[in-house]
């Protein structure tokens, strides 16, 4: 057996170099390169090794542990998950820095590597430097807490278990049913130490992504369900663009007359014109989608993880309605107690299509899809000229009763969010990506936003992670450069992680951010107030002279502070404004900042939806009392389980 005398991080560099997939008979290169944060326990390991001989992988330098690990989650998302950055940090908090965005990837099935280092495997020297001590166990380290957050888990405390580890990682990164985080832990010692590597493990390796189709006797059993149904539905989720199914899909629900509606992954995968696409489903859903969906006799779920928010909490659908779930995956196929077909979404469709077809079947959906979907454009087009006035009423009516007249003071904006989301999507290029992830954007954007072009909407909502934004605006830009990407994030998601900005800047990589600043955590300020919970800690005001944080709202320049950064900034706090500014920053090569300020309460609301949400049964306030209470009615008409 050959063999090469290599460093443990060395064998891992030249190991990460030699990973392709092969997916519809293209082969690409699977890891396009490693970016750090260096610090202590990685940087004389691993750092030696990218230094030495990289190979052709890229090296990036992040700014925030958590930022860059949301950045390759980004970029491999845009990728339709067959290209990674791996990520690497220190053996403390670098490490600890990286648990949100492990658990971010693993919720969205999204792989991301992680190659934290680690304390002495040998602990000669405990405690090293930023190492966590137990002390009932002398094998827990910062990184034992990646083990619920990641698909798979590993320490390589010998040079020799490398290769295990690294084969299981490349497994699950590369397995479109289980992907996600993975942590391969590495003591600093053991990244240093030599071994004879067979030459085997460093040759070339081509990971298989296939399209698995579910038996012919349970596509029988399926079309069953499918030939029983008047009126069956469609959710297309993730699943149907990452097996790049958009088309498939329209030409199947255009085929048999069956309306679909997208979920916050799956937008995009189809075009917005399709006349049988409904746009967003549930609890930030559309009207024309939720409408239809509470008519629906058979659900079929196609790539999609049916969270809370895509069923209205099991409370969207007719009791009776039966559901068919399509999915890789056998614990999502299983969800709602649902007949179900593991396979890929692309190839299930043609299955199916070919039986239907023979049997001639056709929804009995007559003109309710077109109604549906021109009343809801009517209500878009309100939307669209919805703008402050002498009249000026706010969509969402619980509030603090000064809060708009303190905004108009304090910020000077004018700006409706819904206004000035049109405004960006009339304006910004046809096949631009936007990306998102948190307040109430997201449900306006699920709701409103349109497209033609395939995988331009980006939304992270499995984890709904607050910083998410502006890092995976840049995976996005480093993934596809020739198109332009817009972040869109509230002042609090920008405030809470903006540090990618810099590395943006510093890779020369034009990325634009849209901060709506209404002042505060409006999203969850609608949540709190619209259930009678008092307006505690949701607005960014001052300290006041009642001691409560009740004083002038803080007016932040974020457009200033994007520009001590090196970007370029501009204020809108009118529509008119607004639309110079984009067009402007297109001309721009360099990074943008649009900072609108969007007053508060101006954001979509309701459209035939509930949430279940946690409310305290004894309180004192009757307004509490009356929103739980109504919780209490709701919940029994939702399905248990």
């Amino acid at each position: 057996m050959q063999t090469i005398r290599m460093t443990v991080a060395q064998a891992l560099v030249k190991f990460l170099d030699q990973q392709y997939v092969r997916f519809d008979q293209h082969t690409e290169k699977f890891v396009a390169g490693v970016a750090t944060i260096f610090g202590h326990g990685i940087v004389l390991g691993l750092g030696q090794a990218l230094d030495a001989d990289p190979g052709q992988l890229q090296y990036y330098q992040g700014k925030n542990e958590q930022g860059m690990a949301h950045m390759a989650a980004g970029f491999a998302k845009q990728h339709n998950r067959r290209k990674i950055i791996a990520v690497a940090s220190s053996i403390g908090p670098g490490a600890a820095n990286m648990v949100t965005a492990a658990a971010c990837a693993s919720v969205n099935n999204i792989p991301l590597l992680l190659l934290p280092g680690d304390a002495f495997s040998t602990r000669q020297p405990d405690p090293v430097l930023q190492q966590l001590e137990q002390e009932y166990d002398d094998s827990i380290t910062t990184n034992d807490a990646f083990r619920p957050v990641c698909k798979y888990w590993a320490r390589v405390n010998r040079p020799e278990q490398l290769m295990s580890a690294m084969i299981h990682a490349m497994r699950v990164l590369t397995d479109p049913a289980i992907t996600g985080a993975v942590c391969v832990a590495l003591p600093q010692d053991v990244q240093g130490e030599a071994y004879d590597w067979p030459e085997s493990f460093l040759a070339r390796r081509v990971h298989k992504i296939s399209r698995p189709v579910p038996p012919v006797e349970e596509i029988l059993d399926a079309m069953q369900l499918l030939l029983a149904a008047k009126r069956p539905l469609v959710i297309c989720g993730g699943g149907v663009r990452y097996s790049e199914a958009g088309e498939t899909l329209s030409t199947f629900c255009a085929q048999f007359k069956i309306p679909f509606a997208e979920t916050q992954a799956g937008k995009s995968a189809a075009q917005s014109s399709d006349p049988y696409n409904l746009g967003g489903i549930g609890v930030t859903g559309n009207s024309a989608a939720n409408t239809l969906a509470k008519q629906a006799d058979l659900v079929i779920s196609i790539g999609s993880r049916l969270s809370d928010f895509t069923t209205s909490s099991k409370w969207l659908f007719d009791a009776d309605c039966q559901f068919l779930n399509i999915n890789l995956n056998r614990f999502h196929a299983q969800k709602l107690d649902a007949a179900y077909l593991l396979g890929d979404a692309h190839a299930t469709l043609l299955a199916l299509r070919d039986c239907l077809a023979e049997a001639e079947y056709q929804s009995a959906w007559g003109g309710e899809i077109a109604g549906a979907k021109a009343a809801w454009q009517a209500e878009m087009e309100a939307l669209a000229a919805y703008h402050y006035s002498a009249d000026f009423r706010t969509i969402v009516q619980a509030q603090n009763p000064s809060s708009i007249e303190d905004f108009i003071r304090d910020l000077g904006g004018t700006l409706t969010q819904t206004e000035a989301l049109c405004a960006v999507r009339a304006a910004i290029a046809p096949n631009a990506i936007v990306v998102g992830a948190s307040g109430s954007l997201p449900g306006d954007m699920q709701r409103m936003w349109e497209t033609e072009y395939k995988d331009s909407y980006h939304m992270e909502y499995g984890y709904s992670c607050m910083g998410y934004e502006i890092a995976a605006t840049l995976g996005c830009k480093l993934a596809e450069p020739g198109r332009e990407v817009y972040a869109m994030v509230g002042d609090g998601s920008f405030l809470m992680l903006h540090s990618e900005l810099v590395t943006a800047i510093q890779e020369g990589k034009k990325i634009n951010i849209l901060v709506f600043d209404n002042a505060g955590f409006g999203c969850i300020n609608n949540l709190q107030m619209g259930n009678g919970v008092g307006n505690l800690g949701t607005e960014f005001r001052r300290r006041g002279d009642d001691g409560q944080l009740s004083g002038a709202l803080l007016n932040i320049d974020y457009a200033r502070l994007g520009e001590a950064l090196g970007a370029v900034g501009y204020h809108a706090h009118t529509k008119e404004e607004l639309l110079a500014a984009l067009e402007a920053s297109k001309a721009e090569t360099r990074c943008t900042v649009i900072d609108m300020k969007v007053l508060p309460k101006t954001m979509t609301d309701g459209y035939g939806s509930w949430w279940h949400c946690g409310l305290a049964a004894i309180t004192a306030n009757e307004t509490e009392r009356a929103a739980y209470e109504k919780k209490e009615e709701e919940l029994r008409k939702a399905k248990q389980y």
